[in-house]
């Protein structure tokens, strides 16, 4: 015995998958995550014969964590530097930077390794980890660290002077 009921359900969707084709990876997702599985209201999904609406959907709050971005550095300071990623300011602490680099101040602040092959500075890339976040009204806020595996300068527009 078969019945066709109507089923509601919250997804999450990684924000990567954004675009012209979102409605058919939420519908993908979901006969992925549904379709052979078993409720103990209203036994087994066989599978889903159509999806009546997607709602407008949320963002949530306090995701992003471990995110890895890459940025371009808008300041640097001696206690640390701001960066941008996209819409998204990022704000790594001196102390999420490698104990080898040391803030060095002038004309253009930067943080350097002790052999000098390593800067940190304004325009710089960077590709580093976001370990916090806040959202307001008007921005998305978040901390970061450059302090891991893989993490650090990728293009340094001083280089090549």
């Amino acid at each position: 015995m078969f019945f066709h009921i109507v089923l509601e359900r919250n997804m999450q969707l990684h924000p990567r998958h954004f675009g012209p084709h979102l409605r058919d990876k939420l519908v993908s997702k979901l006969m992925k995550d549904v379709e052979g599985t078993c409720s103990g209201r209203h036994g087994f999904v066989v599978a889903i014969t159509g999806v009546e609406e997607i709602g407008k959907g949320l963002i949530r709050e306090g995701t992003g964590f471990g995110e890895i971005l890459e940025a371009v550095v808008t300041m640097v300071n001696k206690m640390g530097f701001f960066a941008e990623a996209g819409p998204v300011q990022i704000f790594v602490s001196n102390h999420l930077i490698p104990d080898d680099m040391e803030f060095q101040s002038g004309d253009m602040p930067n943080y350097t390794t002790s052999d000098g092959s390593v800067k940190i500075q304004k325009d710089s890339e960077v590709r580093l980890k976001i370990i916090g976040t806040r959202v307001d009204a008007t921005e998305i806020f978040c901390i970061g660290t450059i302090k891991d595996d893989f993490l650090g300068v990728i293009n340094d527009p001083g280089a090549a002077s």
